[in-house]
């Protein structure tokens, strides 16, 4: 009985405690366009890699600073020799000797090393940065489009219902129709082959909105099964003004630059391995527990044992010059190998910089195109409107056929649909043209605007 009143008391502690796990994983998150792009940046592990290599920079150009003071290091040598060396009669004991010190190591001329490598890891902390910024851009462009795609296929599946709602009262409307011999029955087959059909394309709807609510949680980090409720629904469109495809603020831009420059530097570094090097050494040092062991004479002709041991400190400063003469023209070809890859850099600047002005200058026409294509769809969608009421009308006083009826509601459907493409796919223009120009960043307005 006790243990049956224990695992019934266990069951309902767990029941308790999972309960409300479950109940917040079926909570609806609300989620406007800037909270998921906070979300997104927040969750993304390219963004955590891209930060964790631009800290990773900063030490570099850190250590290489350290490369200008000198250097302490400290040594300690315990040796044990044997057997005795004999020294003119007398033994020298090292059994146990010992000798500890410590030494100073300046730099005074490397060449252009060190100056050249502190630059280098400036580069190095600028190359990083940019990359942070360009993969952000990348999230963010991401987390946009998914955005507004969920809200694009959640606007066709209410447009969907909207005119499912017409079918289904055409639908009523006829049957009563025909139940008085008004109507025949092909008028009625004809609106449950178009009823059969809008019921296949809200389950196509409805599954696309599914997996773009799955693909949206994944952007931003939440549970799969999480209910999303989008609070940017309502699509404001602002004439663009005056844009320029400028690319001078791109990442990848000043990326190309900053590998442009890490390549010269290069060439002073091959240079400086052609260039004698110059450093200071001093250094203390202690021994001891050396003996020197003998036979010495008392007088008399007496010869008694005689030991002395040593110990002692001493110092010395040392000045290193170093010249290379000759090394089969190894440094040489570095130099040439140097140059080479400068002109590669060179080259890769030119092919990559046409490129993204010509991406940047189809960004910025697809932002012109796609609003003239929603003042298109508005019109389209007004005039549909207006034929739909007016053919509704005239059917219902026997003045249309229902044929012209269907293909006034499929005309209202379409025009309906390409509005909400356009509006949706001018936001994703949007981002994309300020990815393009170097602009994007995680503020909600365009910066263009």
């Amino acid at each position: 009985m006790r243990y049956r009143f224990f695992k019934i008391l266990f069951t309902i502690s767990a029941f308790i405690f999972v309960l409300p796990i479950n109940i917040r994983a079926q909570e609806t998150l609300k989620l406007s366009l800037s909270s998921c792009r906070d979300m997104a940046l927040t969750q993304s592990e390219s963004l955590k890699q891209a930060e964790h290599k631009y800290e990773q920079s900063r030490l570099d150009r850190k250590i290489a600073n350290t490369a200008f003071f000198p250097k302490f290091d400290a040594s300690a040598t315990g040796t044990y020799v044997f057997p005795d060396i004999d020294m003119m009669g007398m033994d020298l004991r090292m059994r146990g000797m010992y000798m500890a010190g410590i030494t100073l190591t300046q730099p005074l001329y490397a060449g252009g090393k060190i100056l050249t490598g502190k630059k280098l890891s400036k580069l190095g902390e600028s190359i990083a940065a940019e990359q942070k910024r360009m993969t952000m851009m990348d999230v963010l462009v991401e987390a946009d489009n998914a955005y507004w795609t969920l809200i694009a296929v959640r606007q066709k599946v209410k447009m969907l219902d909207s005119y499912k709602e017409q079918m289904d009262s055409l639908y009523t409307q006829i049957k009563t129709a025909v139940d008085a011999g008004l109507a025949t029955e092909n008028e009625l087959l004809r609106i449950e082959a178009s009823r059969s059909d809008i019921l296949y394309q809200m389950q196509k709807a409805r599954n696309g909105e599914d997996l773009c609510r799955m693909s949206l949680c994944r952007i931003t980090g939440v549970d799969a099964q999480t209910k999303l409720e989008l609070t940017d629904t309502t699509i404001y469109v602002n004439e663009p003004g005056l844009l320029a495809a400028d690319i001078n603020g791109r990442p990848e831009l000043n990326l190309l630059k900053h590998q442009m420059d890490a390549t010269q530097k290069q060439i002073q570094m091959s240079r400086a391995d052609m260039l004698p090097t110059v450093g200071l050494i001093a250094g203390y040092a202690y021994y001891g527990n050396i003996k020197l062991n003998s036979m010495v004479d008392a007088g008399n002709g007496t010869m008694i044992p005689y030991s002395q041991e040593f110990r002692d400190g001493l110092g010395a400063v040392m000045l290193s010059v170093k010249i290379p003469i000759f090394q089969w023209g190894a440094n040489l070809k570095k130099v040439k190998k140097a140059k080479l890859d400068f002109k590669n850099a060179e080259l890769e600047f030119n092919k990559n910089s046409r490129l993204m002005n010509l991406e940047a200058q189809s960004a910025l026409k697809n932002v012109y195109d796609g609003y003239q294509l929603i003042k298109t769809a508005e019109v389209g969608l007004k005039q549909a409107e207006e034929n739909l009421r007016v053919t509704n009308n005239k059917y219902n006083v026997s003045m249309a056929l229902l044929t012209d009826l269907l293909d006034a509601q499929s005309q209202w459907k379409q025009a309906k649909s390409n509005l909400i493409e356009a509006q949706t796919q001018y936001k994703i223009y949007e981002t994309e043209y300020l990815r393009a120009t170097g602009r994007l960043n995680q503020d909600f307005s365009p910066d263009y605007q």
